[in-house]
């Protein structure tokens, strides 16, 4: 398969068939290290650029936690917004065998499964977010509401509180 940046991804094409409007922003990244490091390079801002992370409930089902990609996962909050007495991030080496993604490339839409997704609630301040278009040097600008609604998810505090 090509590697043009101007395929569709599944998150793209999802968007599409949900009719919600957003923008496709692509860059050169021949390393990933991480969200804040590709936010930095392109001049976004921390606060409205969201990382997908991927979690393992105790009851062994999984979750998809989206929050501001110089924050950290709450890992209580983030259980209990699930209902989970506990959750653990998935290991690296399994992002691609649980999300068809890669790491980098993460996102919460189109995963081999649509799994419980949480939005940190900090994304409802902006009319706009930022998140990965679903593979490496590619993000999707749209509503958090929207994001919201086509994982059918729901927003909630799951990241650690500024003292």
């Amino acid at each position: 398969m090509a590697k043009d940046k101007d395929v569709k991804t599944n998150a793209m094409r999802i968007l599409d068939r949900n009719k919600v409007a957003y923008k496709v922003n692509t860059y050169e990244c021949d390393e990933f290290i991480d969200g804040v490091h590709i936010a930095d390079m392109l001049g976004q801002p921390h606060d409205s650029t969201f990382k997908t992370l991927v979690a393992q409930g105790k009851s062994g089902g999984y979750y998809v936690f989206a929050i501001p990609i110089d924050e950290e996962l709450d890992m209580k909050k983030a259980a209990k917004s699930v209902g989970e007495k506990s959750v653990e991030l998935i290991h690296v080496k399994d992002i691609n065998k649980v999300t068809g993604y890669i790491r980098g490339g993460c996102t919460p839409l189109g995963m081999k499964k649509q799994y419980p997704t949480v939005v940190d609630s900090s994304a409802e301040n902006f009319s706009e977010i930022i998140i990965s278009g679903g593979r490496l040097g590619s993000q999707i600008f749209l509503d958090p509401q929207d994001l919201v609604k086509v994982t059918g998810g729901k927003f909630e505090s799951i990241i650690f509180e500024q003292v």
